[in-house]
């Protein structure tokens, strides 16, 4: 396997999620972290934006 010198390298304390995982049912993602929730967006041109 060739590595990627722009991917960072993954240790037991990282997890790589696919971003299309997250938006399989849309391009909203809710978050809720320490008790406040986030959005994450997905744009048109494939940018993401999070927004609290």
């Amino acid at each position: 396997m060739t590595k990627n010198p722009h991917q960072p390298e993954l240790t037991s304390l990282n997890a790589l999620i696919d971003s299309n995982s997250l938006f399989k049912n849309g391009d909203v993602v809710f978050i809720l972290h320490k008790g406040e929730q986030y959005t994450l967006r997905r744009t048109r041109n494939g940018k993401l934006i999070l927004n609290k």
